[in-house]
């Protein structure tokens, strides 16, 4: 079983990535867990500590409990180094996964977030996984994280609008949605740019599967 860990506390988001997941990889085992003491949304570094403990106990229980493999549900990769620390499984990052997903891809990528306080902590990220090289851009749409479930149309063609953006400004062809909660972004893109979007939650499930 692929426990999938979503560190916060929105009910709703981790359904639509346990969807996501299991509609990515069919043949494989996925459960998606809740973080309930968690924040409503990870929004920069304060939210990512106010659920790095509860998330942690999540991690532990899960392992505890025979994980094959434990998916991090948030692209800040929140608390991932000591998720794997308290793991007996591979641990992976929605984040994580992408980048390199996208870096796999062969060309240059840019990376579509929500909100400017994390473009830091994903740049941050990047580099730690060594990935400087391939990457062009970490643009804010401007679209809090909650506002991809409670106002989904209108952010989702906002962030369509910044993806198409980033193709045309920054000259890549790979763009990685940086956030969990845009896992229906896809779905509703028109590829009319031969756009080449890359989901966390889809590739995390895929490596999990494999891993």
């Amino acid at each position: 079983m692929i426990t999938l860990i979503n560190p916060n506390s929105t009910v709703a988001m981790t359904d639509a990535m346990l969807r996501t997941a299991r509609n990515a990889v069919p043949d494989a085992q996925f459960e998606g867990w809740t973080s309930h003491d968690g924040p409503p949304a990870i929004q920069g570094e304060a939210d990512g500590q106010a659920a790095e403990e509860p998330l942690l106990r999540l991690v532990a229980t899960a392992s505890d409990k025979g994980a094959s493999a434990i998916i991090i549900a948030c692209f800040d990769d929140t608390a991932l180094d000591a998720a794997r620390r308290v793991a007996d499984c591979p641990v992976i990052g929605i984040g994580q996964a992408a980048y390199h997903l996208a870096a796999l891809a062969g060309q240059k990528f840019s990376v579509v977030t929500t909100l400017d306080v994390s473009v830091p902590i994903l740049r941050k990220n990047i580099h730690a996984y060594g990935l400087d090289g391939y990457l062009v851009n970490v643009r804010a749409s401007g679209v809090p994280v909650l506002a991809l479930e409670q106002n989904a149309q209108t952010a989702t063609e906002t962030v369509i609008a910044e993806v198409h953006k980033s193709v045309r400004d920054d000259g890549v062809q790979s763009v990685v949605l940086g956030c969990g909660g845009m896992v229906d972004v896809g779905a509703s893109a028109v590829n009319s740019d031969h756009i080449r979007l890359i989901d966390g939650v889809r590739a995390a499930a895929a490596f999990a599967a494999q891993l």
